[in-house]
Protein backbone atom coordinates (compact mmCIF):
# COMPACT_ATOMS: atom_id res chain seq x y z
CA UNK A 1 0.00 0.00 0.00
CA UNK A 2 2.55 2.51 0.91
CA UNK A 3 4.53 1.96 -2.12
CA UNK A 4 2.01 1.80 -4.33
CA UNK A 5 1.00 5.38 -2.72
CA UNK A 6 4.50 6.43 -3.17
CA UNK A 7 4.57 5.87 -7.32
CA UNK A 8 1.36 8.06 -7.59
CA UNK A 9 3.46 10.77 -5.74
CA UNK A 10 6.03 10.30 -7.72
CA UNK A 11 3.95 10.57 -11.01
CA UNK A 12 2.40 13.63 -9.98
CA UNK A 13 5.70 15.05 -8.89
CA UNK A 14 6.81 14.46 -12.46
CA UNK A 15 3.61 15.72 -13.97
CA UNK A 16 4.07 19.03 -11.61
CA UNK A 17 7.80 19.10 -12.66
CA UNK A 18 6.71 18.58 -16.42
CA UNK A 19 4.29 21.29 -16.74
CA UNK A 20 6.84 23.95 -14.98
CA UNK A 21 9.21 23.30 -17.72
CA UNK A 22 6.60 23.38 -20.98
CA UNK A 23 5.29 26.90 -19.05
CA UNK A 24 8.55 28.74 -18.84
CA UNK A 25 9.03 27.17 -22.52
CA UNK A 26 5.47 28.06 -23.79
CA UNK A 27 5.09 31.59 -21.60
CA UNK A 28 4.26 34.13 -24.87
CA UNK A 29 1.96 36.03 -24.77
CA UNK A 30 1.54 36.11 -21.00
CA UNK A 31 1.50 38.81 -18.50
CA UNK A 32 4.24 39.27 -16.10
CA UNK A 33 4.72 42.14 -13.41
CA UNK A 34 8.65 43.33 -13.76
CA UNK A 35 10.20 45.79 -11.62
CA UNK A 36 12.25 48.37 -13.01
CA UNK A 37 14.29 51.70 -11.48
CA UNK A 38 14.26 54.20 -13.80
CA UNK A 39 15.14 57.68 -13.35
CA UNK A 40 13.02 60.79 -13.92
CA UNK A 41 14.43 64.79 -13.99
CA UNK A 42 13.40 68.07 -15.14
CA UNK A 43 14.22 69.37 -18.53
CA UNK A 44 14.26 73.17 -19.87
CA UNK A 45 12.62 72.73 -22.63
CA UNK A 46 11.58 76.08 -23.56
CA UNK A 47 14.24 78.49 -22.35
CA UNK A 48 12.30 81.58 -23.63
CA UNK A 49 8.69 80.65 -21.59
CA UNK A 50 10.87 78.77 -19.26
CA UNK A 51 8.99 75.71 -19.70
CA UNK A 52 10.38 72.95 -17.15
CA UNK A 53 8.67 69.25 -18.15
CA UNK A 54 9.74 66.29 -16.19
CA UNK A 55 11.35 63.44 -18.45
CA UNK A 56 11.79 59.59 -17.40
CA UNK A 57 14.63 56.94 -17.93
CA UNK A 58 15.82 54.11 -17.77
CA UNK A 59 19.49 54.06 -15.44
CA UNK A 60 21.39 53.76 -18.87
CA UNK A 61 19.98 57.21 -19.80
CA UNK A 62 17.81 55.27 -23.29
CA UNK A 63 14.21 55.71 -23.48
CA UNK A 64 14.15 59.25 -22.65
CA UNK A 65 10.60 60.52 -22.56
CA UNK A 66 8.55 63.97 -21.81
CA UNK A 67 5.71 62.29 -19.18
CA UNK A 68 4.54 65.99 -17.91
CA UNK A 69 3.12 66.90 -21.09
CA UNK A 70 2.34 70.43 -19.78
CA UNK A 71 3.10 74.03 -20.64
CA UNK A 72 3.90 75.30 -17.45
CA UNK A 73 6.98 74.41 -14.85
CA UNK A 74 6.57 70.71 -13.91
CA UNK A 75 8.99 69.87 -11.28
CA UNK A 76 9.84 66.45 -9.55
CA UNK A 77 10.93 66.34 -6.19
CA UNK A 78 10.13 62.90 -4.59
CA UNK A 79 9.04 59.72 -5.52
CA UNK A 80 7.75 56.72 -3.81
CA UNK A 81 6.68 53.33 -4.62
CA UNK A 82 5.36 53.94 -8.23
CA UNK A 83 4.40 58.01 -7.25
CA UNK A 84 6.14 60.29 -8.38
CA UNK A 85 5.55 64.07 -6.78
CA UNK A 86 5.82 67.47 -8.22
CA UNK A 87 5.43 71.06 -7.63
CA UNK A 88 3.92 73.08 -10.69
CA UNK A 89 2.13 75.91 -11.77
CA UNK A 90 0.37 74.64 -14.25
CA UNK A 91 -3.32 75.87 -12.78
CA UNK A 92 -2.44 79.12 -11.59
CA UNK A 93 0.37 81.97 -12.19
CA UNK A 94 3.40 81.82 -12.83
CA UNK A 95 6.10 80.15 -9.88
CA UNK A 96 2.47 79.65 -7.82
CA UNK A 97 3.34 76.07 -7.16
CA UNK A 98 0.87 73.53 -6.08
CA UNK A 99 1.93 70.10 -5.13
CA UNK A 100 0.97 67.25 -7.32
CA UNK A 101 1.17 63.33 -7.64
CA UNK A 102 0.90 60.99 -10.72
CA UNK A 103 2.21 57.61 -11.82
CA UNK A 104 5.40 56.81 -13.29
CA UNK A 105 4.35 56.95 -16.78
CA UNK A 106 3.15 60.54 -16.75
CA UNK A 107 -1.15 58.60 -16.02
CA UNK A 108 -3.20 59.76 -12.90
CA UNK A 109 -2.83 62.99 -12.43
CA UNK A 110 -3.53 64.58 -8.64
CA UNK A 111 -3.26 67.86 -7.13
CA UNK A 112 -2.62 67.05 -3.54
CA UNK A 113 -2.41 70.56 -1.70
CA UNK A 114 -5.19 73.36 -2.31
CA UNK A 115 -2.27 75.29 -0.91
CA UNK A 116 0.85 76.90 -2.36
CA UNK A 117 3.71 74.84 -1.51
CA UNK A 118 7.64 76.10 -2.25
CA UNK A 119 10.06 75.40 -4.66
CA UNK A 120 11.59 72.69 -2.38
CA UNK A 121 12.33 69.25 -2.11
CA UNK A 122 10.13 66.59 -0.67
CA UNK A 123 10.28 63.31 1.50
CA UNK A 124 7.89 60.69 3.02
CA UNK A 125 7.37 58.36 5.88
CA UNK A 126 4.76 55.50 7.37
CA UNK A 127 4.69 53.84 4.11
CA UNK A 128 4.24 57.40 1.44
CA UNK A 129 1.32 57.82 3.61
CA UNK A 130 2.77 61.24 5.41
CA UNK A 131 5.01 63.88 3.17
CA UNK A 132 7.20 66.63 4.84
CA UNK A 133 7.18 69.64 2.76
CA UNK A 134 8.06 73.60 2.74
CA UNK A 135 4.87 76.24 2.56
CA UNK A 136 4.16 79.94 3.38
CA UNK A 137 0.38 78.81 4.01
CA UNK A 138 0.31 80.60 7.29
CA UNK A 139 1.99 83.76 6.10
CA UNK A 140 5.31 82.71 6.27
CA UNK A 141 7.92 81.97 4.10
CA UNK A 142 9.70 78.73 4.02
CA UNK A 143 7.56 76.83 6.89
CA UNK A 144 8.14 73.36 7.21
CA UNK A 145 5.04 70.74 7.51
CA UNK A 146 3.70 67.44 7.59
CA UNK A 147 0.75 66.57 5.58
CA UNK A 148 -1.34 63.53 4.57
CA UNK A 149 -1.38 62.59 1.32
CA UNK A 150 -4.75 64.27 0.74
CA UNK A 151 -2.89 67.83 1.93
CA UNK A 152 -4.20 67.76 5.19
CA UNK A 153 -1.62 69.65 7.61
CA UNK A 154 -1.11 66.80 10.16
CA UNK A 155 1.47 69.47 12.09
CA UNK A 156 3.47 72.80 11.75
CA UNK A 157 6.98 71.98 12.25
CA UNK A 158 8.32 75.45 12.30
CA UNK A 159 7.41 78.57 13.22
CA UNK A 160 9.82 81.43 12.86
CA UNK A 161 12.06 83.86 10.55
CA UNK A 162 14.09 81.84 9.57
CA UNK A 163 14.75 80.28 5.41
CA UNK A 164 13.92 76.32 5.92
CA UNK A 165 13.34 74.31 3.12
CA UNK A 166 14.42 70.98 1.54
CA UNK A 167 13.31 68.51 3.99
CA UNK A 168 14.23 64.72 4.33
CA UNK A 169 13.24 61.79 6.71
CA UNK A 170 16.03 59.73 8.82
CA UNK A 171 15.43 56.31 7.74
CA UNK A 172 12.86 55.26 10.77
CA UNK A 173 11.35 58.36 10.09
CA UNK A 174 11.94 59.91 13.46
CA UNK A 175 14.31 63.03 12.64
CA UNK A 176 14.21 65.32 9.79
CA UNK A 177 17.68 67.10 8.24
CA UNK A 178 16.72 70.15 6.21
CA UNK A 179 18.49 73.28 5.32
CA UNK A 180 18.08 76.46 7.13
CA UNK A 181 19.61 79.93 7.07
CA UNK A 182 19.55 80.57 10.87
CA UNK A 183 21.08 83.27 10.35
CA UNK A 184 22.51 83.85 7.68
CA UNK A 185 23.82 81.10 4.75
CA UNK A 186 22.89 77.64 4.30
CA UNK A 187 23.63 74.84 6.35
CA UNK A 188 21.65 71.48 7.60
CA UNK A 189 19.80 70.96 10.38
CA UNK A 190 17.95 68.08 12.30
CA UNK A 191 15.44 68.00 14.30
CA UNK A 192 12.92 65.61 15.57
CA UNK A 193 9.95 64.53 13.34
CA UNK A 194 7.24 66.81 15.31
CA UNK A 195 9.83 69.88 15.45
CA UNK A 196 11.41 69.41 18.47
CA UNK A 197 15.16 70.34 19.33
CA UNK A 198 16.94 71.59 16.08
CA UNK A 199 20.51 71.42 15.88
CA UNK A 200 23.15 72.24 13.53
CA UNK A 201 24.80 69.77 11.35
CA UNK A 202 26.60 71.52 9.29
CA UNK A 203 29.82 74.27 9.33
CA UNK A 204 31.55 75.32 6.04
CA UNK A 205 34.85 75.92 6.49
CA UNK A 206 35.77 79.54 7.35
CA UNK A 207 38.53 79.80 5.30
CA UNK A 208 36.87 79.52 1.95
CA UNK A 209 35.62 82.03 0.10
CA UNK A 210 33.98 79.75 -2.64
CA UNK A 211 30.24 80.04 -1.77
CA UNK A 212 30.19 83.93 -1.45
CA UNK A 213 27.05 85.07 -0.31
CA UNK A 214 25.15 83.38 -3.67
CA UNK A 215 26.36 80.09 -3.99
CA UNK A 216 25.28 77.27 -1.71
CA UNK A 217 26.96 76.35 1.40
CA UNK A 218 25.12 73.40 2.26
CA UNK A 219 23.01 72.41 -0.46
CA UNK A 220 19.54 69.94 0.06
CA UNK A 221 20.28 66.97 1.84
CA UNK A 222 19.49 63.65 1.28
CA UNK A 223 19.01 60.70 3.97
CA UNK A 224 21.00 57.58 2.48
CA UNK A 225 19.34 55.06 4.75
CA UNK A 226 21.45 52.01 4.00
CA UNK A 227 24.47 53.46 5.35
CA UNK A 228 22.89 56.32 7.60
CA UNK A 229 24.66 58.82 6.03
CA UNK A 230 23.53 62.09 5.08
CA UNK A 231 24.50 63.47 1.63
CA UNK A 232 24.45 67.39 0.14
CA UNK A 233 26.34 69.63 -1.86
CA UNK A 234 28.80 72.08 -1.34
CA UNK A 235 30.49 75.13 -3.05
CA UNK A 236 34.04 74.47 -1.73
CA UNK A 237 37.10 74.73 -3.60
CA UNK A 238 35.47 77.06 -5.91
CA UNK A 239 33.83 74.30 -7.12
CA UNK A 240 30.10 72.58 -6.42
CA UNK A 241 30.83 68.52 -5.25
CA UNK A 242 28.66 66.36 -3.29
CA UNK A 243 29.47 65.15 0.50
CA UNK A 244 28.81 62.91 3.12
CA UNK A 245 28.19 62.98 7.12
CA UNK A 246 26.91 61.02 9.37
CA UNK A 247 23.80 62.19 11.42
CA UNK A 248 25.83 63.43 14.64
CA UNK A 249 27.56 65.66 12.55
CA UNK A 250 30.99 63.18 12.49
CA UNK A 251 33.02 61.54 9.19
CA UNK A 252 32.89 64.36 6.94
CA UNK A 253 33.81 63.44 3.54
CA UNK A 254 33.47 64.73 -0.14
CA UNK A 255 31.98 61.94 -2.35
CA UNK A 256 32.43 63.40 -5.78
CA UNK A 257 35.83 64.85 -7.10
CA UNK A 258 36.28 68.65 -8.24
CA UNK A 259 36.13 67.75 -11.70
CA UNK A 260 32.80 69.92 -12.54
CA UNK A 261 30.19 71.02 -10.69
CA UNK A 262 27.64 68.07 -9.14
CA UNK A 263 24.48 69.33 -7.61
CA UNK A 264 21.19 67.82 -6.83
CA UNK A 265 20.78 64.08 -6.58
CA UNK A 266 19.42 60.71 -5.60
CA UNK A 267 20.31 57.39 -3.76
CA UNK A 268 18.88 54.47 -4.90
CA UNK A 269 17.04 52.40 -2.62
CA UNK A 270 19.87 50.06 -1.93
CA UNK A 271 22.11 52.67 -1.88
CA UNK A 272 24.81 51.15 -4.51
CA UNK A 273 24.36 54.35 -6.97
CA UNK A 274 23.79 57.75 -7.13
CA UNK A 275 22.22 59.82 -9.75
CA UNK A 276 23.08 64.00 -10.04
CA UNK A 277 22.97 66.47 -12.28
CA UNK A 278 26.49 68.02 -13.40
CA UNK A 279 27.52 71.14 -14.78
CA UNK A 280 29.92 71.38 -17.91
CA UNK A 281 32.23 74.42 -18.61
CA UNK A 282 29.40 75.86 -20.94
CA UNK A 283 26.88 76.20 -18.27
CA UNK A 284 25.20 73.15 -19.55
CA UNK A 285 23.67 70.86 -17.00
CA UNK A 286 23.26 66.88 -17.80
CA UNK A 287 22.44 63.80 -15.86
CA UNK A 288 25.40 61.42 -14.12
CA UNK A 289 25.45 58.60 -12.22
CA UNK A 290 28.49 56.16 -10.40
CA UNK A 291 28.62 54.24 -7.79
CA UNK A 292 28.40 55.08 -4.25
CA UNK A 293 31.99 54.35 -3.40
CA UNK A 294 32.66 57.42 -6.65
CA UNK A 295 33.84 54.78 -8.71
CA UNK A 296 31.93 53.75 -12.82
CA UNK A 297 31.32 57.35 -12.86
CA UNK A 298 28.88 57.97 -16.65
CA UNK A 299 27.35 60.52 -18.60
CA UNK A 300 23.86 59.66 -18.95
CA UNK A 301 22.39 62.68 -21.33
CA UNK A 302 23.88 64.42 -24.05
CA UNK A 303 21.86 67.37 -24.97
CA UNK A 304 22.30 70.75 -25.51
CA UNK A 305 19.33 71.10 -22.76
CA UNK A 306 19.31 72.05 -19.03
CA UNK A 307 19.05 68.00 -17.08
CA UNK A 308 18.73 68.80 -13.37
CA UNK A 309 17.57 66.93 -10.22
CA UNK A 310 17.18 63.65 -10.57
CA UNK A 311 15.21 61.36 -8.81
CA UNK A 312 15.23 57.44 -8.92
CA UNK A 313 12.05 56.03 -9.76
CA UNK A 314 10.01 52.71 -8.78
CA UNK A 315 8.49 51.50 -11.92
CA UNK A 316 6.00 48.24 -11.97
CA UNK A 317 4.55 47.33 -14.98
CA UNK A 318 3.62 44.23 -17.24
CA UNK A 319 6.11 42.53 -19.44
CA UNK A 320 5.56 39.90 -22.55
CA UNK A 321 7.70 37.05 -22.39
Amino acid sequence: MIGRIMNVLKYVFIICIGYFIWTCQHSEGKDFFSETLKIACNVLVDEETGNYEIFLMDIDGSNSRNISNSNSVDWVYHSFAEKIYFISDRDTSKHLFFLYEMHWDGSRVRRVTEFAVENSWISSRKNGSELVISSSKDGQRHELYLIDLSGNELKRLTNNEYYDNDPSFSPDGKEIVFRSRRPKIDELWIMNADGSNPRQLTFYPEDDPSAGEYHYHAGPPFWEPNQNIISFMSRQNNNYSIFTIKPDGSDLKQLTSDAFDQGWHSWSPDGQLLVFDGMDQNGNYDIYIMKYDGSGLTRLTHHQRYEQAPVFIHTMQFTEQ
